[in-house]
């Protein structure tokens, strides 16, 4: 993937893991646990003030996921990872933080966390391109780290639970639950676009199929994407759902996958949908989202055959069971 990266952490009781953001901005995200993140920006231009959604130019070209190439495997195999999704490292990395001369003192950002993806919004810290990051876990848990290459540096910042707007999408069997975390138009971000979508089980997410890999001004974005999956188990059963993405004609990408927890869908192009939700198993995923226009915003095109649903949307009530309760059990 050449637009966006994604890892995500295990980290045992007191252990930590050292970042160097690079050429990208990211955000830490708590999938459960909470953490703490040292940030300190490293000697380069000084961060601009975030205003809002960016105009400005687009960022080089050229930046190659691990792996490299321009048409990576569609679907993470449970145990490896494709080309920009890093799998979580086994033994994490344990150089000193920083260094070389800071540009200023370390910014250290408090994460409450959750229980689990199903228990509410979380806060989570932007570390910003050109700095290095410690994220350390005193009780240990699960961490999303989502990114993007980007021109221009921001600064290091803290989003708190309490500001996440919080979406109910759909209706009926279309009925999910959207977290708008960093989305366009709630947070400040170079290039960076991420949500979080929850589906009730037996649920169709991501529906009506819908596309965004082709720039047309005022109508369509041109981003990549990232699907990064949790499914609630019942009982002992391990929950899962299904995944569909058809070619565009921007592209050739044609995936209908299975996916369980830690399962990550690569979308380069394509129309994508739905996200199906087997019956007793929530869906969560998150969405990472990023591409080279020189605007940050999320536009989509239905698929043609399909966009008549939301019409009959205005007729049905959203599911009974959303939103999402932080007491809910989905063990």
């Amino acid at each position: 993937m050449e637009w966006t990266r994604l890892t995500v952490l295990e980290l045992a009781p007191g252990e930590a893991y050292a970042h160097a953001s690079g050429e990208c901005e990211w955000i830490v995200l708590p999938l459960s646990g909470g953490c703490r993140v040292r940030c300190r920006a490293l000697p380069g231009p000084a961060p601009h003030t975030p205003a809002g959604p960016k105009e400005g130019d687009p960022a080089s070209p050229a930046f190659e996921g691990v792996g490299g190439g321009s048409r990576p495997p569609p679907a993470t195999p449970r145990g490896g990872g494709p080309p920009g999704v890093h799998p979580p490292p086994r033994v994490l990395a344990r150089r000193g933080f920083g260094g070389g001369a800071p540009a200023a003192e370390p910014q250290v950002f408090e994460l409450r966390g959750r229980e689990g993806v199903f228990g509410g919004p979380t806060d989570f810290a932007y570390v910003p391109r050109d700095a290095d990051a410690e994220i350390r876990s005193a009780a240990g848990g699960r961490f999303a780290l989502a990114g993007a290459p980007c021109a221009t540096r921001l600064p290091a910042r803290y989003g708190p639970a309490a500001g996440v707007p919080v979406e109910l999408r759909g209706a009926g069997h279309c009925s999910r639950q959207v977290n708008n975390f960093a989305a366009a138009d709630t947070f400040p971000a170079d290039r960076l676009i991420a949500v979080e979508v929850l589906t009730p089980g037996g649920n169709w997410s991501s529906y009506p199929p819908h596309k965004h890999d082709e720039h047309h001004p005022g109508e369509e974005s041109r981003l990549e994407e990232i699907y990064y999956f949790e499914i609630a188990p019942h009982g002992d059963t391990p929950g899962l759902g299904y995944q569909r993405v058809t070619p565009s004609p921007a592209g050739k990408t044609d995936i209908l996958t299975e996916v369980r927890t830690g399962d990550a869908v690569l979308i380069p192009d394509g129309w994508h949908g739905p996200s199906i939700a087997a019956p007793g198993h929530d869906m969560y995923y998150l969405n990472v989202m990023a591409g080279p226009g020189a605007t940050r915003e999320w536009l989509i095109r239905d698929h043609p055959d399909h966009g008549w649903i939301r019409g009959r949307w205005d007729g049905q009530d959203v599911d009974p069971r959303l939103p999402f309760s932080r007491t809910e059990d989905h063990r």
